[in-house]
């Protein structure tokens, strides 16, 4: 057996080779954006030991494109904004109990046409690296090869996590969905939408009851994804950038649905969203939405923090929205910033460390 193995910083974002205790060589890489973690589908880089179970590419051209690790073409080096998957496959298999679910994940380790970010962590979960990179460490390792992706001591950035509906925009995207669907069931939705952010009944309460009235079909859902964008509330374009320039790393962490909020992420800046997932036939008629999601349900929003938390090890964590659900999430944050320029409810105002009505007035003395 090799007595070669591969050592992943995420601290340092490197990847060594290493034989015995001797440290022979060492590449720039990138890990997962959204930090470390082995849930399914999280886009987070696994930690802990781990054996490559396959590899890929042995005599493929450097550059060659790679789709379900069959070969598809070669990449032009033009720039291109898709994660794609190049030159060479070593594929990841955990061998510890938490992180025993990689393969399935899918992580590899694999060249890159993001090559000028590499030495940041900007990845959907897989350990990037340049082409040329990937090429000669594939040459040394092989099937069995032992490789430890070391946790994160050092904290990232400070998170900060927006609300969306009635806090980013100005609408509740579930009542412009109900709008739809003419003025009783308008009435019904929103009078259930209401209860729940004011803290009077539980999210998971009302959340199915709310989409089976709905049945939202595609040319519905993207009606109302436009009315995110044009309805965005003053001032929250200016917050993220001056957020995002002294630091922060902004979320949107929301009970709506993911597919309606992403059109204004992009708008806003933001590249990440925590928001329930939506689910269409290919006919565009409505199947589902992610049931189990956590900001289905009371005390979602903290479990989603916490999962950050332990991915990026943030210096400081910031919560701004309009809901019960947002103030939940205090046990986790710094402080909650109510926001009360939309909808402005009694028991947030009380109970939040700070309360605003315009995103423009949000406290200098926290962006820090």
């Amino acid at each position: 057996m090799s007595d070669l193995s591969i050592e992943i910083s995420i601290d340092d974002q490197t990847l060594s080779l290493i034989r015995g205790t001797e440290r022979i060589q060492s590449w720039p890489v990138s890990s997962a954006r959204k930090g470390v973690g082995n849930q399914p589908e999280s886009h987070r880089t696994p930690t802990g030991t781990f054996r490559i179970c396959e590899t890929i590419g042995a005599d493929a051209d450097p550059g060659t494109i790679f789709q379900g690790r069959q070969p598809v073409g070669v990449w032009s080096g033009d720039a291109d904004d898709h994660d794609l998957i190049l030159s060479r496959i070593l594929w990841l298999d955990g061998t510890d109990p938490e992180n025993a679910n990689t393969r399935e994940r899918f992580i590899y380790i694999h060249g890159t046409n993001h090559e000028s970010l590499l030495g940041q962590p900007v990845s959907c979960g897989c350990i990037r690296m340049s082409n040329e990179d990937i090429i000669e460490l594939f040459q040394h390792v092989g099937v069995d090869t032992e490789v430890r992706i070391l946790a994160p001591t050092r904290p990232r950035q400070n998170l900060i996590f927006f609300d969306c509906d009635s806090t980013l925009s100005t609408i509740e995207g579930i009542d412009e969905l109900a709008r739809a669907k003419g003025e009783s069931v308008f009435h019904q939705v929103e009078a259930l939408t209401h209860q729940a952010m004011n803290g009077e009944v539980p999210v998971e309460e009302v959340f199915g009851r709310r989409m089976e009235m709905i049945h939202p079909d595609r040319e519905l859902c993207e009606a109302v994804a436009r009315q995110y964008v044009e309805t965005q509330t003053e001032g929250a374009k200016e917050l993220i950038e001056r957020l995002k320039q002294a630091g922060w790393h902004p979320v949107i962490l929301s009970g709506g649905f993911a597919p309606l909020i992403q059109p204004l992420a992009e708008e806003l800046g933001i590249q990440d969203i925590e928001a329930v997932p939506l689910h269409l036939n290919p006919d565009g008629s409505y199947k589902g939405f992610g049931e189990n999601y956590p900001t289905t349900r009371n005390g979602g929003k903290p479990e989603v923090i916490r999962e950050w938390k332990q991915a990026l090890l943030p210096k400081r964590i910031l919560m701004v929205g309009d809901g019960n659900s947002d103030l939940e999430s205090r046990s986790e944050c710094e402080a909650v910033i109510g926001y009360g320029g939309v909808v402005s409810r009694a028991a947030v105002k009380e109970g939040a460390d700070h309360w605003i009505t315009s995103l423009r007035d949000f406290p200098e003395e926290l962006i820090g």
